[in-house]
């Protein structure tokens, strides 16, 4: 069965940081470019930060450049986002997703596979 498991959620104060984990089971990971989105209540899901299979190439919204560092480790099957600066407006379910045919951040349908997402909190 082919799954995406992310992990590391929280509630952090505000300046704090997190690492979230995305760890795949069912398939080999780096055949994939990977994403990170979010969704916070009330609005549409956006996407965060992107890496493509071979962990060459990064992408990240407007929204964290600088804060936000996403990386992989293909032989453990995981991609990591490193979240540093937290701020109130970055709470939301951060969710991992998988494709071959996409890299990028602009379609969230090119992606094939999803995981079940992981609340992150920031708040005083």
């Amino acid at each position: 069965q082919l799954q995406l498991v992310e992990s590391g959620g929280g509630l952090v104060q505000p300046g704090g940081s997190l690492r979230l984990s995305c760890a795949a089971s069912g398939f080999t990971l780096g055949y994939y470019h990977i994403g990170w989105f979010r969704q916070a209540p009330g609005k549409e899901r956006e996407g965060v930060s992107c890496i493509s299979s071979t962990g060459r190439s990064t992408l990240h919204a407007d929204s964290v450049k600088g804060r936000f560092t996403i990386s992989r480790d293909n032989a453990k099957n995981t991609v990591y986002l490193q979240m540093n600066s937290l701020k109130p407006e970055d709470t939301a379910i951060y969710y991992c997703a998988a494709t071959t045919r996409y890299y990028g951040l602009g379609s969230e349908e090119a992606y094939d596979y999803w995981g079940q997402g992981t609340q992150v909190t920031v708040s005083s």
